[in-house]
């Protein structure tokens, strides 16, 4: 796990086996609404983010080696972006997009073997703080955010043109919510906001095939700044969030068979912009995250 909202240098490893954490070599540099991505070496890459909430977003970027357990520079993004998104693609590039400042369309590529970064084809919209996932086909669906204003357009990316295209748009205007890639290559896009504290309870599938979306069962409970992690057996477990009131512990799971949600276990406390991580034992560990007073050190286990 690697910093959070809060501007932080703190790095932990968690061992599944003895359910420990153990701290690791911190952060070169503090960082907030930054993205942790798992290259194909093993090692991961954490880009951007910022030190103060968002307005002094970075451009700087670090590798961790598991082997060593320490962390290294590694080249500077072509601007700096804290809210945005970083994709790993079929080549094992990596695709970063969007920034919550400055040029909010344009995307980049991180390549691992070289250390750099290099700017590709700009995003049809502005956005920060949307999703972004890899297609089976190896494109990029983005959707939702914030541009001039919160969005419900959607839009692919290329690897092999280096351009974007617009997709049919999402029913409902998203930001914070989560987008999961479904067995058979289909989107679930769950929950999310329209504006400050309008949670979301809807939940509708993207068709790559056709590039249209269709509406799914609601969530029993609107959310934003949850988690969305699909299960072994194929299912989606939804956990936490917030709404006006606060943040809340109830979680769900979504039948991609049925399209519906059916209520699961409790997480022992609430929270929200947490992570939830698959473990290979099948059980989902959800960790940090924010309960309304204040950031969370409590972790559980789902499974």
């Amino acid at each position: 796990m690697v910093g959070g909202g809060l501007a932080s240098t703190v790095a932990e490893v968690y061992t599944p086996g003895n359910g420990e954490w153990t701290t690791t070599d911190g952060l070169a540099t503090g960082r907030g609404h930054h993205t942790a991505t798992l290259l194909d070496n093993g090692k991961v890459l954490v880009a951007g983010g910022d030190v103060d909430g968002g307005s002094q977003p970075l451009a700087s970027a670090e590798l961790y080696d598991p082997t060593t357990e320490t962390w290294s520079p590694t080249g500077f993004m072509t601007q700096p972006r804290s809210y945005h998104t970083a994709t790993l693609l079929k080549n094992g590039t990596v695709l970063v997009a969007g920034a919550n400042a400055g040029d909010r369309n344009t995307a980049e590529l991180y390549d691992p073997q070289t250390g750099t970064w290099t700017a590709t084809g700009n995003m049809v919209r502005t956005r920060s703080a949307h999703s972004a996932t890899l297609l089976d086909n190896g494109q990029v669906l983005v959707a939702g955010g914030i541009g001039t204003k919160r969005l419900a357009a959607a839009e692919l990316y290329d690897p092999a043109t280096g351009k974007w295209t617009a997709t049919v748009r999402m029913a409902h205007q998203r930001i914070e919510h989560t987008a999961t890639l479904l067995p058979g290559g289909r989107v679930l896009v769950a929950g999310g906001s329209r504006k400050i504290y309008a949670s979301r309870a809807s939940a509708e599938v993207y068709h790559p095939r056709s590039g249209n979306w269709t509406t799914v069962g609601d969530m029993a409970s609107a959310r934003r700044g949850h988690t969305a992690t699909l299960l072994n057996g194929g299912k989606v477990l939804v956990a936490g969030g917030r709404v006006r009131s606060g943040a809340h512990a109830s979680a769900e799971l979504f039948d991609p068979a049925l399209g519906t949600w059916s209520s699961t276990a409790t997480m022992p406390s609430p929270r929200w912009h947490h992570t939830a991580t698959l473990l290979d034992t099948g059980r989902v560990l959800v960790a940090g995250g924010d309960d309304g007073p204040g950031a969370l050190a409590t972790c559980a286990l789902y499974g």
